[in-house]
């Protein structure tokens, strides 16, 4: 764990999501900037955040622990994506586009987590 959260590709592509969603969300109706708006955008930032978080702990439980709850924090954006294309406030393909980059954060995430796991055992 010597690395920087910065070196994680789990963290890497987490930065790139989070620009995506405050791009994508700037389009959303001004009415939205303290619902569907707030909530892509924290729970964005909250996957980020908990990959960085969990990195600097001293223990592979601690970190297992981070990455769970940006695991959880990737399926509330995913939710609420679906939300937002559903009340046309995204495209549908756009929404495709974001929810592909989600799955494939999930996947990242799911194998980092399986890694911890293993060395952990």
């Amino acid at each position: 764990m010597g690395r920087s959260y910065r070196d994680l590709i789990a963290w890497q592509k987490a930065m790139k999501f989070v620009t995506d969603i405050y791009a994508v969300t700037q389009q959303f109706p001004i009415e939205e900037r303290y619902g569907i708006t707030n909530q892509l955008r924290r729970a964005a930032v909250s996957v980020l955040s908990n990959i960085a978080e969990g990195q600097a702990r001293f223990s592979q439980r601690e970190f297992h622990h981070f990455l769970s709850q940006a695991r959880g924090s990737l399926v509330e954006i995913e939710t609420q994506l679906l939300i937002a294309r559903d009340l046309k406030y995204l495209q549908p393909a756009k929404a495709d586009i974001l929810l592909a980059a989600a799955d494939e954060l999930g996947r990242v995430l799911n194998g980092l987590i399986a890694s911890i796991k293993s060395r952990a055992a």
